[in-house]
């Protein structure tokens, strides 16, 4: 898919504020604005935030669009400017842009609820919106990788995308999430992404079942106190035989044993229950205690500060804040979404104690009115008390077994996962060595090094490293990896027919040095069937390059791109 068209429209009065149109290649967003004059800063003309807006219409939240993304400041005048009117962003994208080919058009405007538009080809998607478009653009209906993840290296503006080539994804992306993402793109089927990564997940919480058991008791001491128990239970037993009683009393102590088997086992079921209650409450305190809460005033006095030394400093604190505290609210809402159902079980079964033990006491009180021996009384106690002993241990027992047993089914299911994943080596490696023939050839190009892809793999999961022959690269020369790897890319997805994006959106050219600015212009991207586009200053492009044919977009403090 190809980038046709942005448009920028006032719905309030049907009007377009802004249209950018795109063409293959080199696709620049310039910046007018003139570095030598210290008074202008080119921070607030809006060339981020075209690419914000594209990321918007690709299911972005929109909120990094009006919102300061390091300090959570909201830009009132914008956000306004966005409600009032109704401003609505259309995307327009296509499979080829030589030729006329059926379109994709996305729109979405920042209005909420009912007012909500997110449409794509005229059809409003309350539902579904995000699975629709991963269907459209990938042809793919599979929970994972997610839409979102797949996007993410081809729109470049946040600040983990700006400095790390590969691991485009949130800091706290585990290895099964990005091998998903990495099997993807290399075009290697691997099915059972989504249950490797649930798989992952029901084995975590195990083993933090049992670590937490583990610090009070273990199997061993479970079975040695269990022995005990029942040799204690036996000899109890045989005293009580050498009472002579009536078969009425006889059976009268044998319902209320009974009734103490169930009291125990009912207890040992509600103590369980309750454990994984509070094991719930410990993990959403804990992921709570996680939510990052920053003085961001204070922060944006030291921001300011360093604003004067460094003028071209991002803005990226609070927007990585923001998808932090995100993510963590993704997962206490997953902790918490059985606990009313449990708290409900934990009532009924207090229910059903309660009931047994007004029985318990009832059958009791009849007892002591018949006038038991002392001796015997104190037998029944202890019996009581060891057979509640003996309920409680053996309910650990099974909790520890079950948990064993979940553990084992969860470990053998990942290994036959993995085994899949395994058994398909060569062919990833041949995959890699087939990208890095684009790969190594477009960062010889640019910086005449030699840049490859390496596939690894973990106890846990493929990964995939950048390495090179030279010393690790500087900014600059991250920024060109990034191009190389984005533009390889395609490539090579179109040398296997693999569906992908054929538009790479990257922010922050400035770091990049002139001569490989010019190689991007004149040979690298021209020769990959995409567009590349960029923002960058205008003072900062080579001085004796003629840039007027890639410019799509011209911005300036006096003309900014909300106009406003």
């Amino acid at each position: 898919m190809f980038l046709k068209s942005l448009s920028i429209i006032n719905n309030t009065t049907n009007t377009v504020i802004r249209e950018i149109n795109f063409h293959k290649g080199v696709n620049l967003i310039l910046d007018e604005t003139s570095s030598a004059n210290k008074t202008e800063s080119g921070n607030n003309v809006g060339k981020t935030t075209v690419f914000r807006l594209v990321d918007f219409c690709l299911c972005g939240d929109g909120k990094n669009i009006y919102t300061d993304t390091e300090f959570g400041n909201t830009n009132v005048e914008i956000e306004h400017f966005l409600t009032t009117n109704d401003i609505i962003i259309k995307l327009v994208l296509v499979p080829e842009l030589d030729n006329a080919s059926e379109e994709i058009v996305i729109e979405r405007n920042f209005l909420s609820k009912k007012q909500s538009v997110r449409r794509i080809n005229g059809e409003n998607y309350t539902k579904n919106f995000e699975q629709t478009l991963k269907h459209l653009l990938f042809g793919n209906c599979a929970e994972k990788p997610t839409f979102r993840q797949l996007i993410s290296k081809n729109i470049r503006y946040e600040k983990n995308r700006l400095v790390n080539t590969i691991k485009v994804l949130h800091q706290n992306t585990n290895f099964e999430e990005y091998e998903s993402l990495f099997l993807f793109w290399l075009g290697v089927d691997f099915s059972e992404s989504g249950r490797k990564q649930q798989l992952y997940s029901l084995k975590k919480t195990e083993e933090n079942f049992q670590t937490k058991m583990h610090k009070s008791t273990d199997m061993a001491k479970i079975s040695q106190a269990l022995s005990v128990i029942e040799s204690s239970i036996k000899e109890l037993e045989n005293k009580k035989n050498d009472f002579q009683l009536n078969d009425n009393y006889n059976k009268d102590i044998e319902e209320l044993n009974n009734l103490k088997f169930k009291e125990s086992q009912i207890s040992a079921i509600i103590s369980r229950l309750e454990f994984r209650r509070d094991l719930i409450n410990e993990n959403v305190n804990a992921l709570n205690s996680k939510q990052a809460n920053i003085d961001t005033e204070a922060i944006k006095v030291v921001y300011e500060e360093a604003k004067a030394i460094i003028p071209n400093l991002q803005k990226s604190f609070e927007d990585t804040l923001h998808f932090h505290n995100q993510m963590i609210d993704n997962k206490i809402k997953f902790l918490t979404n059985n606990l009313d159902e449990l708290l409900s079980e934990i009532n009924n079964y207090k229910i059903q104690l309660n009931v047994l033990l007004e029985k318990d006491k009832d059958l009791s009180n009849k007892l002591k009115s018949l006038g038991v021996l002392e001796g015997l009384e104190e037998i029944i106690r202890q019996l009581n008390i060891e057979y509640e002993r003996k309920g409680n241990y053996e309910e650990q027992k099974r909790l520890l077994e079950d948990s064993e047993r979940r553990l084992m089914q969860y470990e053998e299911e990942l290994n036959e996962i993995n085994k899949g994943i395994s058994n398909q080596k060569e062919f990833i490696t041949n995959r890699v060595k087939h990208f890095n023939t684009f790969f190594t050839k477009i960062s010889k190009e640019l910086y005449d090094e030699d840049f490859i892809l390496v596939d690894k793999y973990n106890d846990r999961a493929l990964t995939l490293i950048i390495d090179t022959i030279s010393s690790n690269p500087g900014t600059g020369k991250k920024k060109g990896q990034m191009a190389s790897f984005d533009l390889s890319y395609v490539q090579y997805a179109d040398s296997l027919d693999i569906k992908c994006l054929h538009f790479i959106l990257q922010d922050q050219m400035e770091s990049v040095h002139s001569n490989q600015i010019s190689s991007l212009f004149a040979k690298v991207v021209e020769e990959s069937n995409c567009q590349y586009v960029m923002t960058m200053l205008k003072d900062k492009l080579p001085s004796n390059m003629d840039v007027s044919p890639y410019v799509v977009l011209t911005l300036s403090q006096s003309d900014k791109l909300f106009k406003i």
